[in-house]
């Protein structure tokens, strides 16, 4: 969630007069996150999130709301789009496609305990199952063919170490990930950021606009890879097995899965790290903009790689090390 398009509050209000919200109160830029422009919308009936779509073409935005409208439907605590009285979802802002979505309650928690990480852990599961009902998904576009073609852009840029390790770990990927893993819908961007609590329940699953099908296991990667992080860039036995074990208890991984673990931890730190360098030398320009350190995901890369097969936490999902 950053601020790539600038509106007015006269431009917002003559816009919202489709909408049966009422009157525009307060409209406040959001500076977290990297894809779209985003606002806290407050009108005289309630409080919205306003998506202004920057990198999202016209012709897929439909798709993530249609997605988050299903998911809703099926009990996943996530946005629900709002119609405006043509019983439209997706119009146009500033030139741009636009979405209003309900503002859920809760805040997102920078060091989750453990009951957290387990409730996270059920929670993507659940969302894994409610997505398999989802009609015409589309094919996630942040996977490693993608990963090897930002690489190339921003190859120009990069010290020789990291030249190396990238070069390297995009031969891993291309060689050692496996093909046949269990696909389906996934969030793709599960962050701390991105999940809201009440107190140890999860309330809110916020920004799906990076979702897509891939490997259910590269989901659960991308979420291990920040929740269970330590300050080391290592992971912390305890928080990986309340969150594995208890998406285990509603999805359970398969031998085939647990055999790719160690592969798909270090694709998923390959992918952050590369989109987070693309940004840092590649930056689109906007006002509140939050550009993430891409040597935080090189670290972890790297403690991803020392740490070769080692995974205690999966094969015995319930108990920690």
């Amino acid at each position: 969630m950053s601020v790539f398009t600038q509106l007015t509050t006269t431009q917002v209000a003559t816009w919202l007069d489709a909408y049966p919200l009422g009157s525009l109160e307060t409209l406040t830029g959001i500076a977290e996150g990297v894809q779209n422009s985003n606002f806290f919308l407050s009108t005289s009936t309630g409080d919205y999130v306003l998506t202004i779509f920057e990198e999202v073409a016209p012709d897929q935005a439909p798709f993530y709301i249609r997605l988050m409208a299903h998911l809703a439907a099926h009990a996943i605590p996530c946005p629900a789009p709002v119609a405006n009285r043509r019983n439209e979802y997706l119009t146009w802002l500033g030139g741009k496609p636009a979405v209003i979505v309900s503002r859920l309650a809760g805040r997102s928690e920078r060091a989750p305990n453990l009951a957290q990480c387990a409730a996270v852990g059920a929670m993507l599961a659940a969302l894994h199952l409610a997505a398999r009902s989802f009609p015409a998904p589309q094919r996630h576009h942040r996977d490693t063919d993608w990963c090897a073609r930002a690489a190339k852009e921003i190859a120009p840029f990069l010290a020789a170490d990291d030249a190396r390790l990238l070069d390297d770990e995009l031969r891993h990927q291309q060689a050692a990930r496996p093909d046949e893993l269990p696909q389906g819908l996934i969030h793709a961007d599960l962050f701390r950021d991105n999940v809201l609590f009440s107190g140890d329940r999860v309330s809110g699953v916020l920004d799906f606009y990076f979702s897509g099908v891939d490997d259910l296991l590269f989901d659960l990667a991308v979420t291990v890879n920040d929740c269970c992080v330590t300050a080391k860039a290592t992971l912390d036995g305890q928080r990986c097995a309340a969150l594995l074990g208890a998406y285990d208890a509603r999805r359970p991984l398969l031998p085939a899965e647990q055999a790719a673990w160690p592969t798909l931890l270090r694709a998923a730190a390959l992918r952050f790290w590369v989109s987070r360098l693309h940004d840092h030398h590649l930056p689109r320009p906007g006002d509140l903009v939050a550009r993430r350190d891409p040597d935080a995901y090189r670290s972890i890369l790297q403690a991803r790689v020392a740490s070769g097969d080692e995974a205690p936490w999966l094969a015995s999902p319930a108990q920690g090390d």
